[in-house]
């Protein structure tokens, strides 16, 4: 049956909003490269950023009524990670639901699917990474499920996951983890910042990664 879970386990605010400096690539890194979603799922425009923590939402095909009712349900820093059967090509969302969005501090959707009213919804600086947009509606007549484990562009999402989006993509990070790939987010942050230092004097990126020795177990000959 389909069903909608309310109480589960919410990570601290303030240790969510830790990874807003950091860019998607850099924490997928360090989480040990895991978490990164199907690159097809893009910020709407270029420039928007997606950082909260997920409620997810599974929609039957054609059919937004679970994005309402996780509208109903959600609570400010959240963002609504939905699925919809495989189906695309429809305007699962737009901006009314993008209004109530904001009115209730939502931090973004992400949707395995095309939206629509794009430009509204960036003049208003809601959030959206999907796979594009689609003018065709949907109906609001099929139960879904909330807060269930979700397969979501290739990756696992639980709810209270952090989600982090920029151009270069989306990363989903569990929530048992954000600790501890925080810590290591800063430090490859650190230690990058030590390398573009030593690459504007003038080292080569084969010396700074010691990569002779890869070239020469290949049999790279130089002429």
């Amino acid at each position: 049956m389909p069903s909608v879970i309310t109480q589960y386990l919410r990570p601290d605010k303030s240790l969510v909003q830790s990874f807003a400096s950091l860019g998607s690539a850099t924490v997928h890194e360090a989480a040990g490269r895991i978490g990164a979603v199907n690159p097809a799922i893009k910020p709407l425009r270029p420039g928007i950023r997606i950082l909260g923590t997920a409620v997810t939402v599974d929609c039957h095909p054609r059919d937004n009524l679970m994005l309402h009712k996780a509208l109903q349900i959600a609570e400010p820093g959240d963002v609504l990670v939905a699925t919809t059967g495989g189906l695309y090509d429809a305007g699962y969302w737009g901006g009314l639901m993008a209004t109530s969005a904001m009115a209730r501090n939502l931090a973004g959707l992400a949707i395995d699917a095309c939206v629509r009213d794009s430009e509204e919804m960036v003049e208003m600086g809601f959030p959206v990474f999907c796979r594009g947009t689609c003018i065709l509606g949907t109906t609001k007549c099929v139960a879904g499920n909330i807060n269930h484990p979700l397969l979501f562009g290739g990756v696992t999402v639980q709810p209270g996951d952090l989600i982090l989006g920029d151009d270069d993509g989306m990363v989903v990070i569990p929530q048992a983890d954000m600790q501890r790939i925080l810590d290591a987010s800063l430090r490859r942050v650190e230690a990058e910042t030590v390398k573009a230092e030593k690459l504007r004097q003038g080292i080569t990126s084969v010396e700074l990664n010691k990569l002779d020795p890869v070239f020469k177990s290949l049999g790279l000959i130089e002429e």
